[in-house]
């Protein structure tokens, strides 16, 4: 499983990247317009066997919000070119880094922060921090977020006793065609 989807994950950051760049430049601007920010966001996560990496996204909140998990932080704080690029999934695009360079992979759990220590204990007892995180994957898809951690660290130790390659293709075409709900924020008002 592991070097058949690592060399997928790269054929498909590859074959985005020109895309990908061009709609992530082509959006800076707005948003830096709108909050007065650096439009890249930057924040810990973490990664595969518990690292802590630097994950890569479009900036959708305000430059004040408070670090700390969406489902916290709430709707309130995203700005509204953030909603059209949360909506559209456009925010993720950047992380097509973080795949190239091995800190994710396209499909896997979505990486935690390092506070979120129940969602952690609950990966960690059913194995999912050995995977490498995932832009997307089944619990962001099943309309699981990080505010339910037993049930998503259950959804996620499911993905890989079912992977397949074509899974894998098919949660990333729906990701793209805008299923899932697991963005809290955008749920709380």
């Amino acid at each position: 499983m592991n070097r058949l989807k690592r060399v997928f994950d790269i054929l498909v950051c590859l074959a985005l990247a020109v895309p990908a760049l061009c709609i992530t430049l082509a959006v800076l601007p707005f948003v830096w317009f709108e909050t007065r920010a650096s439009p890249l966001f930057l924040q810990k996560r973490v990664g595969r066997d518990s690292q802590i990496f630097t994950i890569l996204k479009l900036r959708t909140m305000r430059a004040d919000t408070p670090d700390g998990a969406s489902h916290d932080v709430g709707a309130s704080t995203i700005t509204r070119s953030g909603r059209l690029l949360r909506r559209t999934k456009i925010d993720e695009l950047p992380q097509l880094w973080n795949v190239l360079i091995g800190d994710m992979s396209l499909v896997g759990p979505r990486p935690c922060l390092p506070s979120q220590t129940q969602l952690i204990a609950e990966r960690a007892r059913r194995g999912v921090l050995a995977l490498r995180p995932g832009i997307t994957g089944v619990g962001q898809l099943a309309g699981l977020d990080m505010s339910a951690p037993v049930a998503l660290a259950e959804a996620d130790a499911a993905y890989p006793t079912r992977w397949t390659l074509r899974g894998d293709l098919v949660m990333l075409i729906q990701t793209a065609l805008g299923k899932g709900g697991g963005d809290a924020a955008a749920a709380r008002r």
